[in-house]
């Protein structure tokens, strides 16, 4: 345990919550993908072949999603300039949570204002769609790193980000 902790540079007890759920969030990740994948063969849920196809896949998906996460981490320390790697895994969750919160946010606000999945073109439910979580992701996006304790850090993205598309004028120091 103590490597685990020197690794990932954890000082406190608290601090080990982060890397829990990201375990936790890859195995769940990997457990809906499998799940979706044995949806679309012919085995049945009461098979017993079922169980054990299931847990491989989510084991092998589980596997890949740590390697790609730990690559991931090697770039993005030195970029985003962090100064724990445990950090790393909270920037990641916030950015999994925000973006899941906008895509269900979303839906509400457009069946509010009448526009429904069903009864609206592709073309224009979609485009909408998006312009619809754009602002609702940035405003979250803040607010849940400020819940993850990466306010400083999402701050300077959204300032950076919003920079970048020309609203630098708002960000004036």
């Amino acid at each position: 345990m103590q490597k685990f902790k020197e690794r990932w540079e954890i000082e406190r007890s608290w601090q080990l919550v982060f890397p829990v759920l990201g375990l936790l969030g890859l195995v769940f990740s990997s457990y809906l993908i499998g799940k979706y994948i044995l949806e679309l063969l012919p085995i049945d849920q009461t098979d017993s072949i079922y169980i054990g196809t299931l847990s491989a896949i989510i084991l092998f998906l589980f596997s890949i999603f740590l390697f790609i996460t730990l690559k991931l981490f090697n770039i993005l320390e030195t970029k985003w300039n962090v100064s724990y790697r445990w950090e790393l895994i909270a920037i990641f969750i916030a950015f999994a949570v925000t973006g899941s919160t906008a895509a269900r946010i979303s839906d509400p606000i457009l069946t509010f204002i009448g526009l429904h999945r069903d009864t609206t073109n592709g073309w224009l439910y979609w485009p909408i769609r998006i312009l619809f979580i754009f602002p609702i992701y940035q405003i979250l996006l803040v607010i849940v790193g400020w819940l993850f304790g990466q306010f400083k850090f999402f701050w300077g993205f959204e300032k950076k980000m919003l920079s970048r598309m020309g609203f630098a004028r708002f960000f004036k120091d």
